[in-house]
């Protein structure tokens, strides 16, 4: 089964938290942050969104930066994705 996002929104999926800081000390699993860092799965097509044209930058693969509270959590074949609109993603990591 796939997801289809409509119009300004975008399906990611959240990748995995560091396990060890940048010290080499392990971090518990409730020591961990949530991470905030996710891969685009999919991308709406963009059109009228609240009267408004949105034109859709974001490409399949890339790698955004969220905000931790952004979107609405999905499972689907015992994967968990994340739809959020465009607008709440922060920013691209290269």
């Amino acid at each position: 089964m796939t997801i289809k996002p409509l119009l300004d929104r975008v399906v990611v999926k959240m990748l995995e938290a560091e396990e060890t800081t940048k010290s080499g000390i392990i971090l518990a699993g409730a020591a961990k942050e949530k991470p905030t860092v996710a891969e685009v799965i999919a991308v709406g097509e963009g059109g009228m969104v609240d009267g408004n044209e949105v034109k859709m930058y974001l490409n399949i693969g890339d790698k955004v930066l969220l905000s931790k509270y952004a979107g609405s959590e999905v499972k689907l074949d015992g994967e968990e994705f994340i739809i959020i609109r465009q607008s709440d993603v922060l920013a691209i990591v290269e």
